[in-house]
């Protein structure tokens, strides 16, 4: 969880993901993340091992913090990722996308769950 070039083995719209600072996951490590139509530059900028990673990304258009914890819970562990995307700019209203950021975002929880082999809750 806290190397995020995993994300392309569990968030379907992530096409790739490389580490281009840093020596494997910590503090200060950034991740250049391929999406559709675009990369955003992650920056882990909270890393308290084992249980809680946020990194940062920031373009023009949109800054996204997305936030994993884990804890134990029923002899297992449960995990929470929250990516919070926030848009840039004067003109644009985050209510316009709302929609299609809650898609992309079941989306990934689905394919997370799916990757631990566990189940959404």
């Amino acid at each position: 969880m806290a190397d995020l070039t995993n994300f392309a083995r569990w968030d379907p719209d992530v096409k790739a993901a490389v580490q281009v600072a840093g020596d494997g996951p910590g503090l200060d490590a950034t991740y250049d993340i391929a999406v559709t139509g675009t990369t955003l530059r992650y920056r882990v900028v909270r890393f308290d091992e084992p249980r809680t990673l946020q990194a940062t990304a920031s373009t023009s258009l949109l800054t996204s913090t997305d936030t994993t914890t884990v804890a134990a819970h029923e002899g297992g562990s449960l995990v929470t990722y929250d990516a919070q995307l926030t848009l840039n700019g004067p003109d644009l209203t985050d209510s316009e996308l709302q929609d299609v950021f809650n898609e992309i975002g079941h989306k990934a929880a689905a394919g997370l769950a799916e990757a631990l082999a566990g189940t959404t809750v």
